[in-house]
């Protein structure tokens, strides 16, 4: 009753309009609801992610500086290629642990280790220097011509970045490992007078913390340092901003994937995320090496002679050519490594080394793309985050190298195809603080309850949907309630006036006399129609109140089809014969010997309400005739059918006749009587006596079916 009222005076174009503004006030707020939990739910991937983002860079940073630390940790006299092993005084001598050959480093991709003293001179740990004869360190000769080429390339390296000067006196050649000992006795008396004069010279100027009386040497030293290319070059590979301006004007090769600053990367979220963080908790990285305190050693190292000796050596020497050894001992002071990038692509890790006043470079070449992957690949691979995130590693601004995430599998040929969500971005620990590990995502996963909320917004979705729905379905329900309830209170109106009207004009002129005997038995009969239809009519609408309310008491009793015929036709016949038509009632024997469970009163109205509806649509029809007729289907139910020869049922109207106060004529302009209940009423009548109707279109005519099932035979 309250939504008829609320209801009262729309239409369905105003109930729309009306219902799409109210989904609209519910949607908006409900939608950002759910975008605001959306997200929250992103940024807690986020975090999530960038957590372990953080992690994997830990164990990466931690990798490198592992492998830094087992660099560190090599003496002074690692880098020689014979070592005393054991007490000194002993004599007892072997070939160096970077001496071995092929190259063994846990350091991915390194070519080999170097040294080079304050005189410029380049040495290996790969060969002897002195120009001893091979087979005096039980070396074969293939493999010395394999250890003379790598020494070469890694001399190559080194002279084509400017870290070696080629001097005469520094070439130490394969011919010169074999030649004879006079030979071998100039070179290394040559070699030996030269490195004394500069090493002198090298160590009155070259540092000036080893002087507390700078000024009086920095001349000498500046001069020195001019002389001495390859330590002046290794100077600017430092990491501090001076260094990287002079560098700036040398063309570095590079990976070819460009530059950070080229990525396109949305920033959105890192910036979210520093934003959030508080001001005490934020630290600035610095990548400038940070100065540690020297490392002092105590060094011993052999000084081989040129002459055979007693003493064993621990390579197995030839038997025939037996070493005479000094020993040397001295102090050294040994720097931190330092960590740089060579014009060629090549890293070199390099350390000072402090000895006598003088200094010496030790450290390893590194083939740049072997060692990040081999460090890298293998970490990034074995962790969660590779799922779904891009790693780049950039050094010195320069992307060096790319690990897109497993499940892409695309090819990268620059740093512009490089895009997506900054997750996080750090730099490693020195010396490696020029490289920054960069983890981007081109499309955040869906974080942990990311299904729920999207059952949540599904579901409210269509609760949203479907209460809108529902409402207008109601809604249209209750306004075409509201307008047949108009129509019918219209038609009831007019089918009792119109017969209330010829009832009282018929008796007012008998009462008065202005009838003849002629026409006194039509006018009675006239009468007499009209009242019984007027009885019908008050009927039906007592009946339909009561079936709406719920107080109709339906009694089935057993009773036989050719009884209930009977009494059809006797009931109907001479309405037929006064509306002008004409009535055949047939009926098959088998059917006529069915009993059927129905009630008596109710079947009755609803033959008359059929026959009624037939005559009231048929008026205009070729054939006025009505046919009444009842069969046994073969699966023992029991069909009655009303059939008329008008003009039948529209298909589109069919299923909507049977619909309370429904009507095919408009109540203003309709040309049939009727008030909209008569069909309603028999499908409500014989579904509560347990049967169905149905109405087939005939050519001509319809036809309407009451079926029963549960037939007896009598």
């Amino acid at each position: 009753m309250m939504v008829h009222n609320a209801l009262t005076g729309f239409d369905k174009q105003r109930l729309r309009r009306w219902l799409l503004l109210f989904f609209a006030a519910l949607a908006l707020p409900t939608a950002v609801l759910i975008y605001q939990a959306w997200s929250q739910l992103k940024w807690a991937a986020f975090h999530q992610y960038q957590l372990q983002a953080k992690s994997l860079s830990g164990r990466i940073d931690k990798r490198f500086s592992e492998l830094v630390a087992t660099e560190e940790a090599r003496s002074y006299t690692d880098y020689a290629f014979l070592v005393i092993s054991g007490d000194p005084a002993a004599n007892f001598v072997q070939l160096s642990d970077l001496s071995a050959f092929p190259v063994s480093s846990d350091i991915p991709g390194l070519i080999g280790y170097f040294q080079v003293d304050a005189a410029g001179r380049f040495t290996t740990p790969l060969l002897p220097v002195g120009g001893v004869e091979a087979g005096a360190y039980g070396i074969p000769v293939n493999e010395l011509q394999l250890r003379g080429s790598l020494q070469q390339q890694i001399r190559e390296i080194l002279s084509e970045n400017q870290l070696l000067k080629r001097n005469k006196s520094e070439d130490y050649s394969l011919d010169t490992a074999v030649a004879s000992p006079a030979l071998q006795a100039q070179a290394v008396e040559k070699e030996s007078r030269v490195s004394r004069e500069l090493s002198a010279a090298a160590g009155d100027a070259v540092d000036d913390r080893r002087a507390s009386s700078a000024g009086k040497y920095a001349a000498d030293a500046e001069k020195l340092e001019e002389q001495v290319i390859s330590q002046a070059v290794f100077d600017r590979l430092d990491n501090d901003e001076k260094s990287q301006k002079r560098q700036h004007g040398r063309k570095k090769r590079t990976s070819g994937l460009g530059r950070v600053e080229e990525l396109k990367l949305d920033y959105g979220y890192q910036q979210q995320a520093k934003n959030k963080e508080k001001p005490a908790s934020k630290q600035v990285a610095s990548s400038a090496p940070v100065k540690s305190s020297l490392k002092k050693e105590s060094n011993i190292l052999p000084q081989p002679g040129l002459s055979a000796g007693e003493e064993g050596m621990a390579a197995e020497p030839r038997p025939s050519s037996k070493l005479q050894v000094s020993i040397q001992a001295f102090e050294s002071e040994i720097d931190s490594f330092e960590f740089g990038q060579l014009d060629s692509g090549h890293f070199v890790l390099f350390r000072k080394v402090w000895r006598d006043g003088a200094r010496t470079i030790q450290g390893a070449v590194i083939d740049q793309q072997h060692f990040l992957r081999g460090v890298i690949q293998p970490l990034f691979s074995g962790s969660s985050i590779s799922q779904m995130s891009d790693l780049i590693l950039a050094y010195q601004g320069d992307v060096a190298v790319a690990f897109k995430s497993l499940h892409s599998r695309e090819y990268i040929s620059s740093a512009r195809e490089l895009i997506g969500t900054l997750l996080y971005q750090t730099r490693l620990s020195n010396p490696l603080g020029e490289m920054q590990l960069i983890f981007s995502v081109t499309q955040l996963p869906r974080g942990p309850g990311s299904r729920l909320i999207a059952w949540i917004s599904i579901m409210l979705m269509l609760v949203l949907c479907g209460g809108l729905y529902l409402m207008y379905r109601l809604g249209t329900r209750q306004i075409d309630l509201s307008r047949q309830q108009q129509d019918f209170v219209s038609a009831v109106s007019h089918e009792l006036k119109t017969p209330l009207t010829s009832i009282r004009m018929y008796g007012e002129m008998l009462r008065e006399g202005w009838v003849s005997e002629e026409k006194r038995r039509i006018y009675y009969d006239y009468i007499h129609d009209e009242s019984e239809r007027l009885s019908r009519l008050i009927s039906n609408v007592l009946q339909l109140a009561r079936m709406t309310r719920s107080e109709l008491h339906i009694e089935l009793q057993p009773v036989m089809v050719s009884q209930l015929l009977d009494s059809i036709r006797s009931n109907m016949s001479s309405q037929v014969e006064r509306a002008g038509f004409t009535m055949a009632v047939d009926c098959s024997v088998e059917a006529g010997q069915s009993v059927i469970q129905i009630d008596t009163d109710s079947f009755s109205q609803v033959m008359i309400n059929l026959v009624e509806n037939a005559i009231k649509f048929s008026a205009s029809g070729e054939r006025r005739h009505i046919k009444i007729d009842c069969q046994r289907h073969s699966d023992g139910s029991i069909c009655f059918s009303v059939r008329d020869f008008g003009p039948g049922i529209p298909a589109d109207q069919m299923k909507k006749i049977f619909t309370l106060f429904y009507r095919s004529e408009n109540e203003l302009t309709r040309e049939t009587i009727g008030t909209g209940i008569g069909l309603a009423l028999v499908r409500q009548l014989v579904g509560a006596m347990h049967g169905r109707v149905d109405v087939i279109n005939r050519k001509p005519g319809a036809e309407f079916q009451v079926i029963f099932d549960g037939v007896e035979l009598q």
